[in-house]
This record gives C-alpha cells, sequence and structure tokens, in this order.
C-alpha cells in the first residue's frame, strides 16, 4: 500500500465510540505494530501501553521563528542507485512521512505533517532515543562523572557476570561490544524479540519462564568475540548504558533528560518513554516526542550546546558526537549505504563534507544536523520497513539536497 492507501486516517483505525470490531488496535494484539497497523500505533502508544513522562517544566516555550522556503518542495535529487531524479515532495510519500521540520539558523523553513500526526502530536522517536541516551552518557563523561575507561561491571554489579561485565562503558556507547545478539528484526526468531517479551509491561502468560523486565534480560546476555574490535548495532547496549546512567547519576533516563535538557530547552510539549512490567524507561527505543521538539534536540547539539545563553551540554560532550567513532570498527559491520561514516556516542556520524550527523531509528525516524549548511532536518515515519537501508537512498541525498540549497541563499 501507497502512503496514501495506508494513511491511519483513510483507512479508519480507531475512529467511533466505539470503533468498529474489526478497526480495533489493542497492545495485546501480534499485529498492533505492523504495516499498516502501526502507521497509527507510532502517534498512540501512551494509549496502548504504560509509560512514564518527561516534564517540559513551567516555562514558557521557546518560540521557532519562522520563514517558510516554499522553493523546498520542488527540489530534485537523484536517490542512490537510481536513475531518475525525483522531487522533494515526491520523497515524503516515498518515505512514509508523517511529519517533518527543517530548521535553517534556528529557524523552521518548511514544515509539513500527514498520516497520524499533527503540529500538536507525538510519535514514536523508535532508536532517536538512543541517540538522546547517548548524549545524557556522554555529558557525564565529559563532566568527569562517568569514567568512560571504567568497566561496566564496576558500576552496577549486577552485570558482571554477563557479556557486558568486562565491557567499558566507552565500548558500550560506542556499541563496540562483543554480545551474542541478534537485532533482525524480518527473523521471528531473532533475539530482539526475547528481549521486547522481557520488557514487555503486560502481565506474562502463565507459563513464560523468561527474563521479566529489560535489568533481568540485560544479565542473561553473552558474550561473542572481543570487545572493542567491530561496530555492532544492538539495542541491548543503549539499555545497559539507561541502567549505567542511572547508577551513576541516581535518576531515570526519563527523568535526567527533563531535568537537565527537556525542561531547560525551551519544549512545547511534555515528552514519555514506554516502560516495562517494573516502570523502567526503554532508554534504547520508547521515547515519544512532538516533532517540534526533536528539531530542538537537532538544534540544541547544532549550537554546540547552548540555548538562549545558557549552556546545557557541555562543549566536550558535542566535540565527542561530532568527532565520530572508529571507522574501520563500523565498517566491519556492512552498512552498504553508509560508506566512511562511523558511530559515536549512538549517534551516526557521516564525516562527509558538511560533517553531517545524525540519530536514526526503524521506520524512518531522523534528527540530521549539517554544521556546514546550518540545518536541522527532523523527521517522523512509519515506513513499512524497518530496516533503514530501504530509505536510506532516498532519505540521505534528499537531505543533502535541502542542506545545499539552503547553502546558496543568501
Amino acid at each position: 500500500m501507497t502512503a496514501e492507501q495506508s494513511d491511519p486516517k483513510a483507512l479508519g483505525w480507531m475512529v467511533g465510540a466505539p470503533p468498529p470490531a474489526d478497526k480495533i488496535i489493542r497492545f495485546s494484539d501480534p499485529d498492533y505494530f505492523s504495516f499498516p497497523k502501526m502507521r497509527w500505533t507510532v502517534c498512540h502508544f501512551r494509549q496502548l501501553m504504560p509509560t512514564v513522562g518527561v516534564s517540559r517544566g513551567l516555562g514558557a516555550p521557546r518560540p521557532l521563528e519562522r520563514t517558510i522556503d516554499a522553493a523546498i518542495d520542488g527540489l530534485t535529487f537523484t536517490p542512490t542507485g537510481a536513475s531518475t531524479p525525483m522531487t522533494w515532495a515526491q520523497s515524503l510519500s516515498a518515505n512514509y512521512t508523517d511529519g517533518i521540520v527543517v530548521l535553517h539558523e534556528g529557524k523552521v523553513v518548511y514544515e509539513r505533517y500527514s498520516g497520524c500526526l499533527d503540529e500538536a502530536g507525538q510519535h514514536g522517536a523508535m532508536s532517536v532515543t538512543k541517540s538522546l541516551t547517548g548524549l545524557l552518557g556522554e555529558m557525564l563523561v565529559a563532566e568527569g562523572k562517568l569514567d568512560e575507561t571504567a568497566k561496566v561491571a564496576t558500576i552496577v554489579p549486577e552485570l558482571a557476570k554477563s557479556a557486558f561485565g568486562d565491557a567499558t562503558v566507552r565500548q558500550v556507547l560506542d556499541m563496540t561490544t562483543g554480545l551474542r545478539y541478534s537485532e533482525d528484526y524480518a527473523d521471528p526468531d531473532a533475539d530482539v524479540w526475547t528481549y521486547s517479551a522481557a520488557g514487555n509491561p503486560l502481565p506474562k502468560p502463565a507459563d513464560y519462564k523468561g527474563p521479566q523486565s529489560y535489568f533481568e534480560y540485560l544479565q542473561t546476555v553473552a558474550k561473542q568475540g572481543e570487545h572493542g574490535v567491530a561496530f555492532g548495532y544492538k539495542t541491548i547496549n543503549t539499555d545497559a548504558l539507561g541502567w549505567i546512567i542511572a547508577r551513576v547519576s541516581g535518576k531515570s533516563v526519563a527523568d535526567l533528560l527533563s531535568e537537565r535538557i527537556w525542561s531547560k530547552m525551551g519544549a512545547e510539549q511534555d515528552a514519555y518513554y514506554t516502560v516495562d512490567s517494573i516502570g523502567t524507561p526503554f532508554a534504547g527505543g520508547g521515547l515519544n516526542a512532538g516533532l517540534r521538539d526533536m528539531s530542538r534536540i537537532g538544534q540544541l547539539l547544532l549550537d554546540d550546546g547552548v540555548v538562549g545563553g545558557e549552556r546545557l551540554v557541555p562543549e566536550a560532550a558535542i566535540k565527542s558526537i561530532r568527532g565520530g567513532g572508529d571507522k574501520a570498527a563500523f565498517e566491519k559491520a556492512g552498512y552498504a549505504n553508509l560508506p566512511g561514516w562511523s558511530y559515536r556516542g549512538m549517534w551516526w556520524v557521516s564525516h562527509n563534507a558538511h560533517g553531517a550527523y545524525m540519530a536514526r531509528g526503524v521506520h524512518g525516524q531522523s534528527i540530521y544536523i549539517d554544521p556546514a549548511a546550518r540545518m536541522v532536518i527532523a523527521r517522523f515515519s512509519s515506513h513499512p520497513t524497518a530496516g533503514n537501508a530501504a530509505n536510506d537512498p532516498t532519505t540521505l541525498p534528499g537531505f543533502e539536497a535541502v542542506a545545499d540549497h539552503l547553502m546558496k541563499k543568501p
């Protein structure tokens, strides 16, 4: 189904009091996050499962000035591996875009909503969440509160017997740990589904014998290979980092994100995390937020961690992320669409001529930061294919085309 055919409004999901039986979506449904139902679900997680809030505080939102650039819709580019150009407007539909905001010099130059999302709504950030967890980790390292060379077991003794025990904090931050864990969403037997079952907040079946929470699962992870050798994208690294952050700071990632960033950057809306059965925020993928606030995160990093003259993020943390990680370790992971990239502090670093880097999440979630163009793009999507290899050939050249256009403006 195309983006237009699968639009949740067109399909009538959860409309009515009550909705017709064939239009109801429940968290307990095995297909609640399958296409096309997931195009509704991504905007409504808090109606389906327990969550914990990320407060924006009590101050007024920091306004985003607007200087809309009507020319952006007509920009053309050629997707990677293709011979036929497409327009920016066409790419939004091709990538099942639910919402997208482009900032240039801190001003909104483009904003569109579709599907389940509008300017007042919230959307699952998926693994963009990882980059915010990584940002908190980098902040604690920069402040001397977290030793990046420390072994995980010295901070979280409960992980001593797991694969994480003899990994360093930096290896967790950069996902160069050697873990036996499969994150192939297309494989029904992959470890990611066992992990999801552990984190499921609903009561477990009577015959369930597995871990009951994220923390319990992390203690079962076995080692495979050596730490520090190769990049391996595994969500459990981020939840291990979330546990480390909680131990070092005395606060959950939800509370620390609110205290250090969300309540101080002028956010428009509270955000929230999905949680497991004991209330642990899903640090690897549970954040839900408004789109403009995600663009504010990008602008915060673009502005070297400063908002309105107040430093929220240590300069050293920003420098660490922008510098990128070990390219040779990243190359071993085989990301064909990301040649020359690296991974640092749970951010994806392009090392292109503009120094662009980004947060990425399944089904097309993005925060793309281009320092040379002074541009931020925040996007929420509900692409039918989870892996970003399905949208990268359109996404990345499209983002670069907008950056090139903005750089030519007087």
